[in-house]
């Protein structure tokens, strides 16, 4: 974490730049350049005041807080404090309201615009062994999200109407785009979980301009419908999904078509209500598409024949097999997801209002494509596989390496702390083991408490009662 020293009233933002330039400090901040932060902040229209917590130093603190076990703001302004203090610097005050309030002045679009820089990684940085059949393919998934029970939360998400008042939390759908290339997040969109225009698809409209001609767009049976499958197909991206459950069946069998391989035709449904005519009008009768049949044949395995339809309808340039073998890696955005819910602790949020939920999502999500950048680097160096290296373990090893990286006096030693750091990122490989059968249970017994089923209010005063 690159950290200005203390502003002073005559100095320009000019000068500090160059200072921040030329210290060492943790590679995230290599990462984010502080101009590059300062230009999104001063690009968005917000104003920029010489103060200790600057743009730089509010996010790369907010970023750090997000990777660390202990997610708490105390715990973020105790590690800034410990910097000063390690440089000669005077302590800002051990109480976390200034860097809240910092955290709410940074704007929220610098968020989601470093977000999508950070997972736009050029070219030139992803290994031709990292591609599929020279093209990049991208996968789209999504998930859901908590956050504290307060009234404006529950106004933006609201819970379920299933749930009583006061039991239940906000949740949040968000959906990802992801790179099958390195895992970085492309892009994302928020909505509440219920609701129009709140879906799956609804909030994949939103993003889909990431998903680029060339591409390949895999994706579950959600996804496999006729509007999806040819706004994409129109845009010169191919799709790899699995048949809609509401899609008449395939039938496998036919003169011309080999088993388990066939040509299907799409016809254009009844235009929706959400469509207008001149939209409605500018998409084809008809889309070519290929099915394929899958037969699983896999112990402990729920599904034992998997229906894919794909625009690649050269049977020569991709084979049964390659689709097959494209497909079942879909399951490692699952894996991207529970890395982001569950390492990095993003599966229940702790902002108090929308505006700090949604900021505390794109953290996370450029937290985590700031570790994918460093993991990506660490593969090229060792020739393995992204895929093969642990979240878990590259976020462990950059918290190590953080108080020596802050303490670093000289570039060289710097630069000798970042080569051990990413040894030590390529070194905690996870297994490929693609047919792992895991129960779904938990062996760990709960506490033997009942369930809230009232408002906490309620039951306290209950409580105080002698009820």
């Amino acid at each position: 974490m690159i950290l200005p020293p203390p502003l002073k009233p005559d100095r320009s933002l000019q000068v500090i730049r160059q200072e921040l330039v030329r210290q060492p400090g943790l590679p995230l901040a290599d990462l984010l350049p502080e101009r590059q932060i300062l230009q999104a902040v001063r690009d968005s229209g917000a104003s920029v005041r010489e103060r200790v917590f600057t743009p730089a130093v509010t996010l790369l603190t907010f970023v750090c807080q997000v990777l660390d076990a202990d997610h708490s703001c105390r715990q973020a302004v105790a590690r800034l404090n410990g910097w000063r203090a390690a440089v000669g610097l005077p302590s800002v005050s051990a109480d976390n309201s200034a860097y809240c309030k910092a955290r709410l002045r940074f704007p929220e679009e610098v968020l989601h615009q470093l977000v999508q820089g950070s997972g736009a990684a050029p070219p030139a940085q992803l290994a031709p062994s990292w591609l599929w059949k020279g093209r990049h393919v991208k996968v789209v998934d999504g998930t859901g999200l908590s956050m504290p029970d307060t009234a404006e939360n529950q106004k933006a998400y609201p819970q379920p109407k299933s749930i009583p008042a006061g039991v239940g939390f906000p949740l949040m759908r968000a959906v990802a785009i992801f790179s099958l290339a390195n895992g970085a997040v492309l892009d994302a969109a928020m909505g509440p979980f219920a609701g129009k225009q709140t879906g799956e698809l609804s909030l994949f409209r939103k993003i889909d301009g990431v998903v680029e001609a060339g591409d390949v767009l895999v994706a579950d049976r959600l996804y496999a419908t006729f509007w999806e499958v040819a706004r994409l197909r129109g845009r010169g991206v191919d799709v790899v999904m699995r048949m809609h459950a509401g899609r008449k069946a395939v039938r496998f069998r036919g003169r011309g078509h080999s088993k388990g391989n066939r040509r299907v035709w799409w016809r254009k449904p009844q235009r929706p209500r959400r469509m207008s005519e001149e939209e409605y009008e500018s998409y084809p009768e008809w889309i070519r598409l290929r099915a394929l049949r899958i037969d699983v044949r896999r112990r402990g395995c729920r599904v034992r024949q998997l229906v894919l339809v794909t625009t690649l309808v050269d049977a020569k340039a991709s084979t049964m097999k390659d689709i097959a073998d494209l497909y079942r890696r879909r399951w490692e955005v699952e894996a991207d997801l529970r890395s982001l819910k569950t390492t990095m602790q993003m599966d229940i949020l702790r902002g108090k209002t929308p505006e700090m939920v949604r900021k505390e999502v794109w953290a996370h999500l450029l937290a985590y494509n700031l570790l994918r950048t460093l993991m990506a680097k660490a593969a090229r160096a060792t020739d393995v596989p992204p895929e093969r290296l642990s979240v878990a373990g590259a976020r462990q090893t950059v918290s190590a390496f953080v108080p020596h990286l802050l303490a670093a006096a000289t570039p060289e030693q710097h630069a000798r702390l970042c080569a051990a750091m990413y040894e030590g990122i390529a070194t905690h490989q996870v297994g490929d083991r693609p047919d792992r059968v895991e129960p779904r249970a938990v062996k760990r017994r709960p506490k033997n408490f009942p369930r809230l089923k009232e408002p906490r209010r309620v039951a306290r005063s209950r409580l105080e009662k002698g009820g």
